[in-house]
């Protein structure tokens, strides 16, 4: 549990901090680092002249690659920083980077701020940034599940998977997640040119994901005033989503906040059925982003409340 004391600083100093947007304008963000190679390797192992079986072995490959490269360069960090306390400091200062702690709630509060003032142009423009349905036919209902849904999605992939792979093993953990979860958003999609290729990103994101999805729509569920009716709805519709994580999270957050999320919506103009996830409950509004964001804030606080707790035990 060594690496508990790190996550819970690396989480704290990005609450506070964020990834400064002078940094990132002069050297980019690590994720946009391993964006790059991703992008060099799809474009020249991606190729659409060969057969699925081929483009298949190619994605197994490529992903392999960068997920070693990743989790190769987090070990040789860490043997190579001094032991006890400092190389608990280092450790948190190069993890900070991999925990979107503060960009997620400045995201999600973006949308929530022109929604809350009736500016349905300003929140449309907002949302469009964190999700990929088409804004244009969202109202305020659909503006305000798209940002929550976001939210306790991106709880679990963008700070509990990458805090829980930290404290286990420490930078190989956290850098070797975040490879795993940027290739999974790259070409992990389900379309012509990445069903094939994409196939073993997207299954690995699925089991990397399967705990910490998990342990996120927990700490929602312990959040909510009426905990017996949150864990009810994400117990019975958290396995109804697409995803075999997404859902618990999601499923958890609607249970706690008292609306249905998820349902029908709409991609690149085509319209997609999803089942809704605490279906029977009312629409959300944008006050009930105001307070998803305060169930995010006490959540991630308890995360790091259990993590100091460990780093001390």
């Amino acid at each position: 549990m060594g690496f508990a004391g790190a996550m819970v600083v690396a989480m704290a100093v990005d609450a506070f901090t964020g990834w400064p947007s002078p940094l990132f304008a002069r050297i980019g963000h690590p994720v946009t680092w391993l964006g790059r190679l991703i992008g060099v390797i799809d474009r020249g192992w991606n190729r659409a002249s060969d057969p699925p079986a081929v483009r298949r072995v190619a994605g197994v490959a490529g992903a392999l690659s960068v997920i070693a490269l990743a989790v190769g360069l987090g070990w040789l960090l860490q043997v190579l920083l001094p032991s006890g306390w400092i190389q608990i400091v280092l450790v948190s200062v190069l993890a900070w980077p991999l925990v979107a702690l503060r960009s997620l709630h400045d995201h999600v509060a973006d949308v929530a701020t022109p929604l809350q003032a009736g500016d349905i142009g300003g929140a449309r423009e907002a949302v469009s940034r964190i999700v990929g349905r088409d804004p244009a036919a969202l109202d305020e209902s659909g503006i305000a599940r798209a940002a929550i849904e976001s939210l306790a999605e991106n709880a679990s992939d963008g700070i509990v998977a990458p805090v829980f792979w930290g404290t286990l093993f420490g930078l190989p953990g956290i850098l070797g997640y975040k490879a795993i979860n940027t290739l999974d958003s790259m070409i992990g999609h389900r379309n012509e040119r990445h069903e094939a290729f994409g196939w073993a990103a997207a299954r690995i994101d699925d089991v990397a994901n399967f705990i910490p999805a998990r342990l996120t729509g927990f700490l929602f569920v312990l959040l909510a005033a009426r905990r017996t009716e949150a864990l009810s709805c994400m117990t019975r519709d958290a396995r109804r989503h697409r995803s075999p994580n997404a859902g618990w999270p999601e499923a958890a957050m609607a249970g706690t906040l008292g609306v249905r999320l998820s349902g029908p919506r709409i991609y690149h103009g085509n319209a997609t059925d999803e089942p809704w996830l605490n279906e029977g409950a009312r629409d959300p509004h944008a006050e009930d982003i105001s307070e998803a964001l305060a169930i995010y804030r006490r959540g991630m606080l308890l995360l790091a409340g259990v993590l100091a707790i460990l780093a001390i035990a």
